[in-house]
């Protein structure tokens, strides 16, 4: 089946977006390491930053819908807040440094990427023992 000039626009704009919110998140991330960032802005930025640059999501892709659901509705509209939340000058000048760090290197963050793990973790062994309990005979 071959790709419409209109599909391949679509794919080109949507890889556009995904750039630019890398770039924010990015300088986002940056921000919160300003010491003139109020301190629960840098509190909601850590928490949107560690997970989208995370290797691992905590609603994994291959779940129908809602695996996407995360990476497409919630770190956009957390990156929004966050966004508002910072100083505009603060902003963007680390808006201007993500854009020369990123040129030069990928940004990763492995420990937001074990902080997930744990959680799964924590979560699946929570599931074993209620499974436990709920199913075995006393």
């Amino acid at each position: 089946m071959p790709i419409t000039i209109k599909a391949m626009a679509l794919l080109a704009e949507l890889k556009q977006r995904a750039r630019h919110l890398k770039a924010e998140t990015f300088a986002l991330y940056l921000a919160a390491r300003d010491p003139r960032t109020p301190w629960y802005a840098k509190l909601l930025v850590a928490g949107i930053v560690a997970y989208a640059f995370s290797p691992i999501d905590l609603i994994p892709d291959f779940v129908p819908v809602l695996g996407y659901l995360d990476d497409l509705i919630l770190i956009p509209m957390g990156i929004a807040l966050a966004i508002k939340l910072i100083p505009r000058s603060v902003l963007a000048e680390c808006r201007t440094r993500a854009q020369e760090a990123i040129r030069n290197e990928k940004p990763a963050s492995w420990i937001a990427g074990a902080v997930i793990v744990v959680i799964w973790l924590v979560l699946a062994m929570l599931c074993i023992v209620w499974g436990y309990e709920a199913f075995m005979p006393q």
